[in-house]
């Protein structure tokens, strides 16, 4: 088998799917990998990065030091991508480069969650604000620290615009080929758009299943969105004497389920009536190919306002918000004001940014230190840049 021969199954990709053969390049040219993909050497980078280790760490609605079995940025990802490669599959699209973009799509998110971004954003306004995604962005391109003929980790334009689901026409400018699509208003890869989605089906979905654990929501009050009730109302007729842990587990498996099964039908219905001849066809269509049907939209809306009302806001999270605020804001602070407080590694890199862009560049580099750590690292540098008895 030579380096160029197509893995197996790739013969069966969809004319519209994202072929490894058309790839449309890295940053830094390299040899074609040998016996894999371009795509699944992206994915192989960004599963030994150490971002990606640090996501076990990382907020996703509990912070990790509230529970053990809570949901953290690491196991959302790799949720994310085996919902994706289902869909992959069933529309027969490109496994690999979606698996690759599931894996790498969170990398750049702060300790804290939502609430520590929020944070970063506040204290980067002055100097270009702090976004997620560009941050991923970032990660893959720049941060990470790896190889010896290139900075970062050199993924595939493909990859890289999966990451980067959202963007302002202001910072698109500045992006290239790669922020061209949200100027021109063309559509990202179809691998792209569907990771999307799987990224929506697995936090609604197990959101819920955190927070029924938590006891900050309960059955009942959840018995009032449609999309929970239906798969409750099933399992209760199916299994009457299930009890309620098993109950909660057959009920967030249907959840996923029916989502998956509309987005795969869906899907198909629009690439049937649009029949793209190919990928490029598939971005410059009007609106994105790959969906959920209308009735599922409404339903995933009320479940993510009923999230938002319920579970994000609740007073126990609210407070750990709170918390984080104060301790992103607080570091921020003062590790701008004198980068002598951080370690040697963080301290040379804020060195060299700011001479090269002056004081953006020293807080561009201290928001990627902080946005680099962990949830306990965070509440440890805190305590160790704060409390005298330290």
């Amino acid at each position: 088998m030579s380096s160029t021969s197509p893995p197996s199954g790739l013969q069966t990709l969809a004319p519209y799917a994202a072929m490894p053969a058309s790839c449309k390049g890295r940053m830094h040219p390299e040899p074609a990998p040998a016996y894999r993909s371009e795509y699944q050497r992206d994915r192989d980078r960004v599963i030994h990065s150490a971002a990606f280790r640090r996501l076990e760490y990382k907020t996703q609605v509990f912070v990790n030091h509230e529970g053990d079995l809570f949901r953290t940025r690491l196991t959302h990802s790799i949720e994310v991508a085996q919902i994706a490669r289902s869909v992959a599959r069933a529309l027969r699209l490109n496994e690999d480069l979606t698996e690759g973009i599931a894996l790498a799509h969170d990398l750049g998110h702060t300790p804290f969650g939502h609430a520590g971004q929020d944070a970063l954003n506040s204290c980067m306004q002055d100097y270009g604000g702090f976004e997620h995604n560009l941050q991923s962005l970032r990660v893959v391109d720049e941060l990470e620290e790896r190889y010896a003929e290139f900075p970062g980790l050199n993924l595939t334009f493909e990859t890289r615009e999966g990451i980067l689901k959202h963007c302002s026409r202001k910072n698109a400018m500045q992006l290239g080929v790669l922020g061209q699509r949200f100027l021109d208003r063309t559509q990202p890869s179809l691998e792209a758009q569907l990771t999307n989605l799987a990224d929506e089906i697995a936090y609604n979905s197990h959101d819920v299943d955190d927070g029924l654990r938590s006891g900050l929501i309960s059955v009942d009050s959840l018995t009032e969105i449609a999309l929970f009730r239906e798969q409750f109302d099933t399992v209760r007729k199916l299994y009457p004497g299930l009890p309620p842990r098993r109950t909660i587990h057959e009920v967030v498996r249907r959840l996923i389920g029916c989502q998956v099964i509309d987005l795969v039908e869906t899907s198909i219905a629009n690439l049937e009536a649009a029949a793209p001849p190919d990928v490029e066809a598939a971005r410059h269509h009007g609106t994105a190919l790959i969906t959920f049907s209308e009735a599922m939209r409404e339903k995933n809306l009320e479940l993510k306002n009923y999230l938002r009302s319920n579970l994000y806001r609740h007073y126990r999270v609210h407070r750990m918000t709170a918390k984080a605020i104060r301790t992103i804001t607080s570091l921020f602070d003062a590790f701008f004001s004198d980068p002598r407080l951080m370690p040697d590694e963080a301290r040379e890199h804020t060195s060299q940014l700011e001479q090269s862009d002056g004081k953006h560049g020293r807080a561009r580099a201290v928001a990627d230190y902080i946005a680099g750590m962990t949830d306990r690292y965070a509440i440890a540098e805190y305590d160790r840049t704060f409390n005298p008895a330290r």
